[in-house]
């Protein structure tokens, strides 16, 4: 697999659309901390990390509206590639629809919105951008 985070978001993607309860996903440590932002930002319902195997999964519980069963997560797009990176400044922070999506940036204190970046001004690669 080239791109593990491509594959993490594809399978939010395709769990959604099937209208699943929970997904399974291998694990990282990269992609534990996006679940943990997911689940701080109300993206998704809950998470458990299960430490079986070499690798290991996440179990992820995603949140519907009860009487519409519309999804939380509108959408789920990658930025940043393993053939194109994507960087970005303090000051060039990107907004997802004017401040009311997130973007999930790698820095060097470690994964965080673009908002908790700004305001300890680093930059970083930007992962992804969920509304």
């Amino acid at each position: 697999m080239t791109d593990p985070i491509a594959d993490y978001l594809t399978r939010l993607r395709n769990a959604i659309s099937a209208k699943h309860r929970v997904v399974e996903i291998p694990a990282s440590n990269l992609k534990k901390e996006i679940t943990k932002i997911l689940f701080d930002k109300g993206y998704i319902l809950n998470y458990k990390f299960i430490e079986e195997g070499p690798q290991g999964t996440i179990k992820v519980a995603l949140k519907y509206d009860a009487v519409n069963k519309v999804n939380a997560i509108k959408s789920l797009k990658r930025v940043s590639t393993p053939g194109l990176r994507k960087y970005t400044g303090y000051k060039d922070m990107p907004r997802v629809i004017n401040g009311l999506g997130i973007a999930i940036i790698s820095t060097s204190k470690g994964v965080m919105t673009d908002k908790e970046a700004s305001e300890l001004k680093i930059g970083g690669e930007v992962l992804c951008y969920v509304y």
